[in-house]
């Protein structure tokens, strides 16, 4: 059992940082509200630091999970900063969805203080959180990995190695691209059924043990036919995750026509007040009288 800490309880981070305590591993977590770290370390018996170099502080593992880039450079630098905190052979895994960019600079930083990095963005949402069944795509080097696999095993039920610093976050970039796309066919198909006067849950119920079956059919087909999004990924998660793809392909030179376009639909699912809806709530705007 190894000796970790866990920076940023919000939905993800709160439930990861549980299953490694419930797998045995001793845990220090900080977060930038004090009180929730206080309430996590009652309920599950660890411990909490005052910043996140006091709780990085003798941890042979330290893993992140924040809100944007600049919230993790604010937790990983400075005096009080992650790195400040740990020690040369430890290592660092974020689980943040960041740019590649600021992966590849953390790395980097990192490396000069003899620190293994992995960039580890998640998805499977805050479910798969609390069921400890994320999955996890790393970058990184091999040997780090190799090491960090069996603690982040705590929590996930795929974890891949997809290549150098950076990997894990482009790779996540892919992952929200098409979701994107499958989210706003499927709210196009069931408001055609509708408007067709079929049944939209007899539908998902036929089409999803077909070639169009999908998670988002399966898992909020029926939820979107009853214009229920009080759960899952927010909208402006997604519309961050889908900014960092799409400012990411401008210098890679991919073409995005279709996610741009379904960022834009959900710029229009925030002026309708949906900011915090499920992802699913796409279906809204064709929906809405």
């Amino acid at each position: 059992m190894a000796k970790t800490a866990f920076i940023g309880l919000g939905v993800m981070g709160y439930p990861m940082a549980g299953h490694l305590k419930n797998k045995g591993h001793e845990v220090t977590v900080y977060n930038r509200t004090t009180a929730k770290a206080e309430k996590w370390a009652k309920e599950h018996g660890g411990s909490f630091g005052k910043t996140p170099a006091d709780a990085a502080k003798g941890a042979e593992f330290v893993f992140s999970c924040v809100g944007n880039d600049s919230d993790l450079r604010s937790v990983m630098y400075g005096d009080d900063g992650v790195l400040a905190g740990m020690a040369k052979g430890a290592i660092l895994c974020d689980h943040t969805t960041a740019s590649a960019i600021v992966a590849r600079e953390i790395s980097e930083k990192a490396a000069e203080k003899g620190i293994g990095f992995l960039d580890g963005p998640v998805s499977g949402g805050q479910a798969g959180a609390e069921n400890g069944v994320l999955t996890v795509m790393v970058g990184g080097d091999q040997k780090t990995f190799d090491k960090a696999k069996p603690v982040i095993d705590s929590y996930a039920r795929a974890v891949t190695l997809m290549g150098p610093a950076g990997a894990g976050q482009l790779t996540k970039m892919v992952n929200q691209i098409c979701i994107a796309g499958l989210v706003q066919g499927l709210s196009e198909g069931l408001a055609f059924a509708s408007k067709a006067g079929l049944d939209p849950k007899l539908v998902v119920d036929c089409i999803s043990k077909g070639a169009a079956g999908s998670w988002q059919m399966e898992n909020r087909g029926k939820t979107m036919a009853d214009d229920k999004f009080d759960f899952g990924f927010a909208v402006e998660w997604m519309r961050k995750d889908l900014g960092i793809a799409l400012e990411e392909s401008k210098g890679n030179g991919a073409l995005l026509p279709v996610t741009a376009l379904v960022d834009q639909f959900y710029g229009e699912i925030q002026q309708m007040g949906g900011r915090r809806w499920d992802t699913s709530s796409l279906i809204r705007r064709l929906t809405r009288k």
